[in-house]
């Protein structure tokens, strides 16, 4: 993967800007290089002056009273008129993670639906957040940038929880804490932070996390490293990032790069805290690392 591509990612996962769909159909480029993400963009400009139409006229972005009712109006726009739905038949399609594909196939999984949910409500001229749940990613319309919506129990403005996978529905509490036992198991903690609004790489790095274990599932090795080349381009600390790195030029015969990768991961990773299985972990990787020496000397 070239310098320049990995650059730009990085820029735009960096920006402060609002804008999800360019650096989400850069991630689309790792299946489809030539891809030109233009006619992507015109398509949710098009979807946006759609939507703001029909907020505009149901009232909701004229009376603050009527703000919560821009939901319904959306969620009828997106769902039932544009036809976007979950892809339950095939989840672990790589093409569920390409933003390009969901827009064209109108179908996704959480996040990629997400995306284009709050690109074009963006667009419409609503504020929707995403939330990087734990299992299952969801939306909040958030109280306190759009004005008027419903009293919480104590006289507070209450946020809006949504899930983009099933058709915009509203979340109670009681329905996240369902959520989160359903995904992590029952002994999982529920806590209200865990609603909190994610930020642009923290979505990202879900898009690309999700299209990682698709790639290692499927032995798409060298696919899966160039998701690991953005994932490190978003988060450079990340260095668990760089030991998969490592692991997926292990598997592709690259000995040179798997052992600088492996290396420095040892390195950064020394004297850090961790349990009996990290400590069985780390032994199974220097026993990479010096095999993976051997080799890389045999070849010089």
């Amino acid at each position: 993967m070239k310098g320049a591509f990995i650059q730009e990612f990085s820029r735009l996962a960096a920006s402060p800007d609002r804008d999800l769909a360019t650096p989400a159909l850069m991630i689309a480029r790792l299946e489809c290089p030539l891809l030109d993400p233009g006619p992507s963009i015109a398509q949710l400009d098009t979807m946006g002056a759609a939507a703001r139409a029909r907020l505009m006229e149901s009232g909701c972005l004229q009376d603050a009273r009527r703000s919560e009712n821009a939901v319904d109006v959306l969620n009828a726009y997106l769902f039932d008129e544009e036809g976007f739905t979950g892809n339950h038949d095939r989840y672990d399609d790589p093409s569920n993670s390409f933003l390009n594909e969901v827009l064209e196939r109108r179908k996704g999984i959480p996040i990629t639906l997400a995306v284009v949910y709050m690109e074009v409500a963006r667009r419409a001229g609503m504020h929707v957040e995403g939330v990087n749940f734990p299992g299952h990613f969801l939306m909040r319309y958030p109280s306190h940038l759009n004005e008027g919506v419903r009293q919480g129990p104590q006289g507070m403005l209450a946020d809006v929880i949504l899930d983009p996978f099933h058709r915009g529905a509203r979340l109670s509490e009681h329905d996240c804490r369902r959520l989160l036992e359903r995904h992590i198991g029952e002994e999982a903690a529920y806590d209200p932070s865990l609603l909190a609004p994610a930020t642009k790489p923290q979505m990202l790095t879900r898009m690309l996390l999700n299209l990682k274990r698709i790639y290692v599932r499927l032995h798409s090795f060298p696919q899966a490293r160039n998701v690991t080349e953005l994932l490190l381009a978003v988060d450079p600390p990340a260095i668990t990032e760089l030991r998969d790195r490592g692991l997926l030029a292990y598997h592709m015969n690259d000995f040179s790069a798997a052992l600088r990768d492996l290396q420095q991961y040892l390195h950064f990773s020394a004297g850090s805290p961790v349990d009996e299985e990290g400590r069985s972990d780390h032994e199974q990787l220097w026993e990479h690392v010096k095999t993976l020496r051997r080799r890389v000397a045999s070849l010089n």
